[in-house]
């Protein structure tokens, strides 16, 4: 990948909203729509991936990109439960459970690497830039 220079140009952002694709397809295919109260939860769960990874970046700077992907990682966590009580609740297929337990755990490993780069690089962001 080239130059990031908007936060649609991240990777993580780009899976971040595909998993959140894959979540509004299962609420139209399947029986987490009864269940509302779930369904919001994956709902809200979801979009903070997306939505934390474009307000970390747009913060231009290292430590609050940092916390915000940790927000975003802490998200993914939550949607994969989620995950786990709709499929204990027999509300998706395992098929299903496993293709977002799969995103789930992607976004994760992503998320933590670009931490981890953050934490090392010496680029502090670019409101520190003279």
């Amino acid at each position: 990948m080239g130059k990031v220079r908007k936060f649609e140009d991240l990777e993580i952002w780009q899976i971040a909203r595909k998993t959140s694709n894959f979540v509004e397809s299962l609420f139209n295919s399947t029986g987490i729509s009864h269940n509302s109260r779930l369904m919001n939860q994956m709902e809200g769960s979801s979009g903070s991936i997306m939505d934390n990874i474009a307000e970390g970046f747009g913060r231009d700077g290292n430590k609050e990109f940092h916390n915000f992907l940790s927000y975003a990682k802490g998200s993914a966590n939550e949607l994969k439960s989620q995950a786990y009580r709709a499929y204990d609740k027999k509300l998706i297929s395992i098929e299903q459970f496993q293709k977002l337990t799969g995103l789930c755990d992607e976004l994760m490993n992503r998320i933590g690497a670009l931490m981890q780069y953050l934490r090392t690089s010496d680029f502090k962001g670019q409101k520190f830039k003279k």
